[in-house]
């Protein structure tokens, strides 16, 4: 028998997301559909991560497009929008942030792969959907890692590589 709604927020209210979701961030850097930014916050709500910081010319709640992929959980997730995108990142690193590039790079780390330091907080940085993260990023962003794939295209839609990324986090975290 299926839960009911209420059953299922019962269920998720009652568990705590593991540690290394507790304290990640994302940054959503350039990223220029409403669609993708609502889905990344009702990803960030569903793993119990602790901000989406903004940034750059991606859009900001409140939006009908927003909340309409997102279905409100904008309203219950920490968030805010920082102008420059690396002045959010060098603002992390000084709070002791572990800052991981989500892009196709020549060190990129194959996700499977991808240590996350327990020890250490951490953000992930996604870029825009068509050209990736911005190049004056790049060099401030700790390590790279990507999502294996096999197919003819080169990419995942980011909002789905964000669900990706933070389902290995959480699989990475859940025994530890």
């Amino acid at each position: 028998m299926k839960l009911t709604t209420k059953q299922i927020l019962e269920e998720n209210l009652a568990r705590e997301a593991p540690k290394a979701l507790q304290s990640l961030k994302i940054l959503v850097h350039n990223i220029r559909s409403l669609h993708n930014v609502g889905a990344i916050f009702r990803s960030a709500d569903a793993f119990g991560i602790s901000e989406v910081i903004l940034s750059g010319h991606s859009p900001t709640p409140p939006r009908p497009e927003i909340n309409k992929t997102a279905i409100g959980a904008e309203e219950f997730m920490d968030w805010r929008y920082e102008e420059s995108g690396l002045n959010a990142i060098l603002g992390l690193k000084e709070e002791g942030y572990h800052i991981i590039g989500l892009e196709q790079t020549e060190e990129s780390i194959p996700l499977p792969e991808l240590e996350i330091p327990s020890t250490k907080k951490t953000c992930i940085v996604l870029g825009s959907e068509v050209s990736g993260i911005d190049d004056e990023l790049l060099a401030e962003i700790d390590i790279f890692t990507a999502i294996p794939q096999f197919g003819y295209k080169h990419s995942l839609n980011v909002s789905v590589a964000a669900g990706v990324m933070l389902y290995a986090v959480l699989v990475k975290s859940w025994k530890g």
